[in-house]
């Protein structure tokens, strides 16, 4: 007896297929290195970007708390403000971060490399601006 597969049996077999085929390749550990598709340069220039922001988040923490240092050295109320101006430039910072990023991501847009275009510009400016912080953590008066 034939048996016969209809087209909704050959859409759901081709989805189960390819459903194992991503976990079994995301349970494999992309090498960054090496990566050759877009998909593996998108996704590893995210986590680039993510690893920068941690480390930049952490830095912050002790950036403000110099900050807060500065404000309570001062005796006068018209001297402090180092932690606000720290804040308005931290803003300031990340509005331009993601407005520069947008925009160097033009370069493909609408193609599937803007992302990694996007996410390699934020995790540069990430690092810069990471450097600054500690420069201004490192500085003598703290």
């Amino acid at each position: 007896m034939d048996r016969i597969v209809t087209l909704p049996q050959t859409f759901m077999l081709l989805a189960l297929l390819l459903t194992a085929t991503s976990l079994a390749r995301a349970e494999e550990k992309l090498d960054c290195a090496n990566a050759i598709t877009q998909s593996d340069m998108n996704q590893c220039a995210s986590m680039d970007f993510d690893e920068a922001d941690k480390e930049l988040n952490a830095i912050w923490k002790t950036a403000r708390e110099a900050a807060r240092k500065l404000d309570e050295q001062q005796h006068e109320g018209d001297m402090k403000g180092a932690e606000q101006a720290l804040l308005a430039g931290q803003r300031g910072w990340i509005a331009y971060r993601d407005g520069h990023c947008e925009l160097a991501g033009w370069e493909a847009h609408g193609g599937s490399m803007e992302p990694m275009l996007v996410s390699s510009c934020k995790a540069e400016l990430t690092r810069e601006r990471t450097r600054q912080l500690k420069e201004f953590i490192e500085r003598p008066d703290l």
